[in-house]
């Protein structure tokens, strides 16, 4: 499962498309905006993103997480626009017969998506707002 979305993200979505009877494990990731960052208040994350290239990125991290690991089922939900504090900008799930694996390839899952997902992130504080990453033109970590 890949979705791509401006609506918020539940987290029974990602683990009932991961869930399988023959899955001992199920190991769900979701990063959440924060209330403060940099001794600064944060008063949302707003997100930018083209939803055709990051979808067309997570099905070939996908491929390879099922590729590298002994799991069953992968699930990327990515969250466009503004997110709110306490909201999940992305929750990524796995579900294998063991821990470990699942475990494992939920990491790969989030450390890949930050690095090679082409989104970009501003933080809006209470006294101002910035770009993160966005200088570089490199994406940045959407979480």
């Amino acid at each position: 499962m890949i979705l791509v979305t401006d609506q918020p993200l539940r987290h029974e979505d990602a683990e009932r498309a991961v869930s399988d009877p023959g899955h001992g494990a199920v190991v769900v990731f979701e990063g959440r905006t924060r209330e403060w960052n940099g001794g600064r208040r944060v008063v949302r994350l707003e997100y930018e993103l083209y939803p055709e290239m990051v979808e067309r990125e997570l099905e070939r991290l996908e491929a390879e997480i099922l590729e590298t690991h002994a799991v069953g089922k992968v699930a990327f939900l990515v969250r466009s626009g503004a997110v709110p504090v306490g909201e999940a900008s992305v929750i990524i799930a796995v579900g294998s017969g063991h821990r470990k694996a699942a475990f494992d390839a939920c990491r790969m899952g989030i450390d890949e998506l930050k690095r090679r997902a082409p989104i970009w992130k501003k933080e809006v504080f209470e006294d101002g707002e910035e770009w993160v990453g966005h200088s570089s033109g490199n994406p940045v970590d959407p979480v």
